[in-house]
């Protein structure tokens, strides 16, 4: 089993390596407005480099009565600095509450510089457990992709978390609530949904344009149970962890069926005493994914893993 480990990891490694990434930060932190109160941030498709900054994820932020809500504070305090500018071409008011909706680095990297200047760090408990197991292992990544850039960056999860896995705030007339349904890419994921702007940001639940990446700690039976949570909410507006903010249907089209399809396909490889390369080439052309960006270089290594983890918990 751990030969087939090692080689997916390599072949992760040198896919996502291998891939140049033309954005930059100052596109990325263009507020995109998707009401008149909440506003996201589009982060690159690519993998993380210099010049992105790290920033391949989506982050978004509510202007509230009271001040601003952020979700996700980016992969470092540098970003985290441009972050806030961003924010103040659109409000004078400060950033009151920063929301982090998952654990991987770009969403929680940025914490200790908002903390600093006065915002309350809000996340569950799981979500601030994941942190911290993962924190040495992400900044010796980030290490080398952002050097200098990297320097005064602290991880910081929420110092006092919430045991809960639904958890309801309210700032400046504004509701959010924090919703855990499951382990999705990683463990500890979260929804945040913004009832009265008919808004959830997805965090790493939703990946659109570009293919999701199942990692071996991610959890695909988790990840479908959240994303029906998602669906049960019904959102005219999804922002997801990546990809431009769209609806339920384009969702379901690039992350839900996508998911679904994975599973029934191992589960019957397993059920039917498939070797794993048997599956794997049973598996390995999807043509209603082909659109998503990366298909080619992670669709093959997410049936390996999916089929890895399944088989070790049954």
């Amino acid at each position: 089993m751990l030969h087939r480990w090692t080689l997916a990891m390599v072949l992760f490694t040198l896919s996502g390596g291998a891939m140049a990434n033309g954005m930059k930060l100052d596109a990325i932190l263009e507020p995109i407005r998707v009401t008149d109160r909440v506003y996201y941030f589009k982060g690159s498709l690519d993998v993380r480099s210099h010049e992105n900054q790290a920033v391949n994820n989506n982050l978004a932020f509510v202007v509230t009565d009271g001040g601003v809500v952020l979700i996700d504070s980016g992969p470092s305090r540098w970003v985290a600095k441009r972050i806030e500018q961003a924010i103040a071409t659109v409000t004078d008011r400060p950033v009151r509450w920063v929301i982090n909706s998952g654990s991987q680095d770009h969403r929680w990297l940025g914490n200790d510089y908002f903390h600093e200047r006065g915002a309350e760090i809000i996340a569950l408990r799981r979500t601030t457990e994941t942190q911290a197991r993962f924190a040495d292992q992400h900044l010796t990544r980030l290490e080398r992709i952002l050097a200098e850039r990297l320097e005064g960056t602290r991880p910081l999860p929420a110092p006092d978390p919430v045991d809960a896995d639904r958890h309801a705030v309210t700032l400046g007339g504004v509701e959010l609530e924090l919703i855990y349904a499951g382990d999705a890419h990683f463990p500890g994921d979260v929804l945040v949904w913004i009832p009265g702007e008919d808004t959830v940001f997805t965090g790493d639940v939703v990946y659109l344009d570009r293919i999701l990446g199942i990692h071996p700690w991610s959890d695909i039976r988790g990840w479908l149970d959240a994303f029906a949570e998602m669906e049960a909410l019904d959102p005219a507006h999804v922002i997801p962890g990546h990809g431009m903010a769209a609806d339920m249907a384009r969702s379901r089209a690039d992350t839900g069926d996508y998911l679904a399809a994975l599973l029934a396909g191992v589960r019957r490889g397993l059920d039917e005493w498939e070797e794993l390369h048997e599956t794997t080439e049973r598996l390995g052309e999807m043509p209603r994914f082909r659109h998503l960006r990366h298909y080619d270089e992670w669709h093959r290594l997410n049936i390996n893993r999916v089929y890895l983890n399944l088989e070790a918990g049954e």
